[in-house]
């Protein structure tokens, strides 16, 4: 009677800090895509007042993200050591304090600082989040647990066109980036205060402990790595020319108002979501056995880019806005239900005391493709005046990720080389 009795507490325990730690994933989740999407919300108001051309807006919108990319390497390794919680809690901090800075910013070169401490700030939150889901769910689990992680980011984007809108125009935008900066600062505060790592608890659902020093060469030499890193690039290539360029597509192409383009972008945004979901649900509903979620995650990535592709060219050449926004949607949505088992193939080919580097190295190979969609479409535009060519190319891309994804993510990583 005494065992059941502590069993059920060590349950409920153990159910209270898988709450916890999803609850509050997903809440710096959402602030983390609000912080993304505020330059590319105030695009064109920023353009218009600090004079800056495309390309050069484009420069801000990839410093960002090449410095997101850059940053995975020294996560490597880095992670596991020192944990989730205070890692999180930092990277919380630095990315928020950017973001207040940046409403007082007043040249280009500040500019340029502030969005590569930014992207700097903002580069643990994925590894640290599938390192937290990988302590505290169980493969049977861990589908839907990276759906509610990811769902926070197409929430993040689909509520940030209409709220960070409606700030601009009540607020303007300089007061719009200080109060998303406040409101970082505060998660900070409660992921610190509330957060517990596997080690401080006695639920260990997975064991190994991390290695000293993360044998990130060792992982490079591996096919699988640069499966993940390839294919997870086509799908960030194509979040980041949407995340970027959207409500400047909206407002330039099809010649929406500031204020209408913010609801409008808000729907692609919101299908997104659905893609998440099902991505999620359905891999947990697929999968018997842990051996089966390689497969299957590889299978939906490669399915899902494929249609984000086709979906991203009808936009290219859709003749109306409303079949360009419903192609917009059909894009996010499939890229996400890639994305989402992108992120379960890493933890499924991964062992145990290697999710967090290799989550990091994947994220750090497909930010160096991604870096260059913001910059290169900014470029395209000034050039032909016209969004055709950039996403032409970023379909072309997306169909290259699933192609690696088919081709070289065929066996689970090994932490040494036979």
């Amino acid at each position: 009677m005494q065992q059941s009795r502590t069993s059920r507490a060590s349950n409920r325990s153990l159910l209270g800090h898988q709450t916890a730690t999803l609850s509050l994933l997903f809440t710096a989740g959402l602030v983390n895509f609000l912080d993304r999407s505020s330059l590319s919300v105030a695009n064109t108001t920023i353009r218009a007042e600090m004079h800056f051309s495309a390309t050069q807006m484009g420069l801000l919108l990839s410093i960002f993200s090449l410095a997101y990319g850059l940053t995975q390497l020294p996560l490597v390794g880095l992670l596991d050591r020192v944990g989730s919680r205070w890692m999180m809690g930092t990277a919380l901090a630095v990315w928020s304090a950017a973001q207040v800075l940046t409403g007082f910013v007043r040249s280009l070169q500040m500019f340029l600082l502030l969005r590569i401490l930014l992207g700097i700030g903002e580069a643990p939150f994925y590894p640290a989040g599938m390192r937290s889901i990988r302590e505290w769910f169980t493969h049977r689990s861990r589908g839907r647990a990276t759906s509610a992680l990811n769902i926070s980011s197409t929430l993040g984007l689909a509520l940030a066109p209409p709220l960070l809108t409606i700030l601009m125009l009540h607020v303007g935008w300089r007061h719009m980036f200080i109060l998303l900066g406040a409101a970082g600062l505060a998660v900070a505060i409660l992921w610190v205060a509330l957060h517990r790592e596997r080690s401080a608890t006695p639920f260990r659902i997975d064991e190994g402990p991390p290695p000293t020093v993360l044998p990130w060469g060792l992982l490079l030499r591996q096919r699988s790595m640069w499966g993940m890193m390839l294919g997870f690039g086509g799908v960030n290539y194509t979040n980041w020319l949407y995340i970027a360029w959207l409500p400047g597509y909206l407002q330039t192409a099809r010649h929406l108002s500031l204020q209408r383009s913010g609801w409008t972008a808000a729907l692609p945004f919101l299908m997104a979501s659905g893609g998440v979901l099902c991505s999620g649900f359905l891999a947990d509903r697929l999968a018997s056995r842990e051996d089966d979620l390689m497969r299957i995650h590889r299978t939906f990535a490669v399915i899902g880019l494929c249609l984000s592709a086709g979906s991203t060219l009808l936009v290219a050449h859709a003749a109306s806005t409303t079949v360009a926004v419903a192609a917009i949607a059909s894009a996010l949505f499939f890229m996400q239900f890639a994305g989402t088992s992108g992120w379960g193939l890493a933890q499924a080919a991964s062992p145990a005391m290697l999710v967090g580097g290799v989550s990091a190295l994947q994220n750090f190979g497909s930010f160096m493709i991604a870096s260059a969609a913001p910059l290169l479409t900014g470029w395209l535009l000034d050039r032909t005046h016209s969004f055709t060519l950039a996403l032409t190319v970023c379909a072309a891309i997306t169909l290259a990720g699933a192609l690696c994804y088919a081709t070289l993510t065929r066996t689970k990583l090994s932490a040494t080389l036979p």
